[in-house]
């Protein structure tokens, strides 16, 4: 118990504050084979790309602990290209939606006909199409792009920001907000569960009070003792709590772990699963609205080539082949400390695009949901750290669990002779 407390004496506190293992995220992108027939109402044909492999990088600052047995910080993420365990370069080109035209198309669709007019006339200025040929390292980290000032001059306020557009331009010598975890001191069953990120006991972005909630713990750890049935994380990323399943115990390299994985209804809608209405409006099962939290966007997320969704998202395009093996997010967690052992958190990331009436650029593009991207957040324990982990938890109380029934044992026939000498004696 003293170990897995968040303190600058316990064992785990290094591992928390800089995390050892290492974290790579795989990008995988869906390259669009036939944009001139999809702007003609044909199903788009997908080629999965990928993937680009980075390592990642993540440790603890603003370190600072509070009377109330809480501790803040802010996590920063590095992310480094790695060429050998990627398929392909970020200098590639490939074909994808226009992100930034299509998606202000469908958010000014219910606004005056002047103002659309006036948006595919400036579109046509700037010789903007529905789909373009970007790199790999312009789609992620941001490129210049003249219609983010015509967006802002025409419609201001539509798009909250200015200069580059990237998916993952914040997500790179970034934190992920400012937040505060129980430290177990008094409490051991509290430890790692946030108390509040970024100020907030809950967020605002959905419709529900339940939806809202901030629970769980940060996603890095967990309080010992876990029971085979459920955890919580919240995930700034996702905007939400996540509650995966237990699903099987295992061994991760000779440590005990528990197998937990999401659960079918994770993305369900609020139709299949009630509790899910807070994150609607809703379309099929198996994707998320994300729109409230990214800018107003049609966003949605889901899990890889629309695993455990609605089979009419995988067939309304060509080139997805989901599965379990590929596809599925788990963690295998030590249940008796709550460190993750070995874990692939995937999600997948979507744009709805349809034809939006006075914007020409949108052609008769048929409403879809369309695959962007997915990737993958992977770690596990090795090395050094693995074999301090193996030797303090795993080995060392097995051998004491052994000294304890050999002494029990040695003690049996001693205690039956003196029961024997005591009665002799009377």
């Amino acid at each position: 118990l003293q170990n897995v407390r968040i303190n600058p004496s316990s064992i785990s506190f290094q591992m928390w504050k800089d995390i050892p293992v290492p974290f790579y995220l795989s990008v995988h992108f869906f390259e669009v084979l036939n944009p001139k027939q999809v702007l003609q109402g044909a199903k788009p044909v997908l080629s999965q790309r990928g993937p680009y492999v980075y390592r990642e990088y993540r440790y603890k600052t603003n370190i600072t602990f509070h009377d109330n047995d809480t501790v803040s910080y802010l996590e920063y993420r590095n992310l480094f290209f790695q060429p050998d365990l990627s398929n392909g370069t970020e200098d590639e080109y490939i074909v994808v939606p226009n992100i930034l035209m299509l998606g202000a198309a469908v958010m000014m669709e219910k606004l005056p006909n002047v103002l659309k007019i006036l948006l595919s006339g400036a579109l046509a200025g700037l010789k903007q199409e529905a789909f373009m040929n970007r790199t790999v390292g312009e789609i992620m980290w941001g490129y210049e792009d003249p219609l983010i000032d015509t967006i802002n001059m025409l419609v201001p306020g539509l798009i909250p920001f200015k200069g580059k557009f990237g998916l993952f331009i914040d997500f790179n010598n970034s934190n992920s907000g400012l937040f505060t975890v129980n430290t177990g001191m008094k409490n051991i069953s509290q430890v790692h569960m946030v108390d509040s990120w970024n100020g907030l006991k809950k967020v605002n972005y959905w419709r529900s009070s339940q939806c809202n909630m901030i629970n769980g713990t940060a996603g890095e750890m967990w309080p010992p003792f876990m029971s085979p049935t459920s955890l919580e994380f919240y995930s700034p990323d996702a905007c939400r709590s996540m509650t995966l399943v237990y699903e099987q115990s295992g061994k991760f390299k000779g440590v005990p772990t528990y197998r937990f994985v999401a659960p079918k209804t994770l993305f369900a809608n609020g139709t299949d699963y009630p509790p899910n209405e807070g994150f609607c409006p809703c379309m099929q099962s198996g994707i998320q609205n994300v729109s409230t939290c990214r800018l107003n966007a049609p966003m949605f997320i889901s899990h890889p080539h629309f695993y455990n969704a609605d089979p009419s998202l995988v067939s309304a395009v060509e080139g997805l082949h989901p599965s379990k093996e590929q596809h599925g997010l788990f963690l295998d967690v030590h249940p008796m400390t709550g460190i993750p052992m070995n874990c692939s958190i995937k999600l997948q990331l979507n744009l709805y695009i349809k034809q939006v009436s006075g914007i020409i650029q949108t052609g008769k593009i048929k409403p879809v949901v369309l695959p962007l991207l997915w990737f993958a957040e992977s770690g596990s324990i090795e090395g050094s750290v693995l074999n301090q982990f193996y030797n303090n938890l795993v080995l060392i109380p097995s051998v004491l669990d052994y000294v304890q029934y050999i002494f029990l044992g040695l003690s049996v026939p001693l205690i039956i002779s003196a029961a024997v000498l005591m009665a002799m004696s009377k």
